[in-house]
């Protein structure tokens, strides 16, 4: 049946190449996340450090003790390297959805389910970021108080290689936070949009 004049077609032939300029930059955006997250991810899982230490001196045969620093051992880093990965296989899905998915999108649903995970992996990303900072300040430094003795002077490498993830980790954060912006702003411009058309 022919569209009278003024109405709208409730079905629109898709094409990924006739996104607006505002979308290509939050998939740009949400792809450099996605490299900083993974990047953060792979770098804290692959970070290890064996040393060997003269722990005694029998006579004149030292008694050596290996030593290995991994993020397994310390709670914050296996949370740090949990909350990157699920951020990472999030948006990953999400430039999926953003590709592809409007097709599949229902009065603007799929705008309110994504500003809703983004915000939900602020969240995440800073908590896993700001738990592990802690625990490298602590490895950095140590704590004269408690009495825990710093080890980044024993184990520059694998402090150093946690540094790095936890750079990525950050510049994910403030990327993600202008993602879950940007995503707010397009879904109040799309509740406006569905608020105008007029009825049939």
């Amino acid at each position: 049946m022919a569209l009278q004049s003024g109405d709208k077609p409730m079905f629109i032939g898709y094409n990924i190449w006739s996104k607006p300029k505002s979308s290509w930059t939050l998939l740009g955006l949400r792809l450099l996340a996605l490299l900083a997250t993974t990047a953060a991810t792979l770098v804290m899982v692959l970070n290890k450090q064996t040393k060997t230490f003269v722990v005694a001196t029998i006579g004149t045969t030292p008694v050596t003790l290996s030593l290995t620093a991994k993020f397994q051992n310390t709670p914050a880093f296996v949370f740090f390297v949990i909350a990157n990965g699920l951020v990472s296989i999030n948006n990953l899905l999400m430039i999926m959805v953003d590709l592809f998915g409007s097709k599949f999108d229902y009065k603007g649903l799929r705008f309110a389910m994504i500003a809703i995970l983004d915000m939900l992996n602020v969240a995440l990303v800073s908590g896993g970021a700001n738990a592990a900072v802690f625990m490298a300040e602590l490895g950095k430094n140590g704590n004269s108080h408690a009495r825990w003795d710093k080890i980044c002077d024993k184990f520059g490498t694998f402090c150093d290689r946690g540094g790095g993830a936890l750079i990525a980790s950050f510049v994910a954060l403030a990327l993600m936070l202008l993602i879950s912006v940007m995503s707010i702003l397009k879904l109040q411009k799309s509740h406006n949009a569905h608020i105008n058309v007029p009825p049939n």
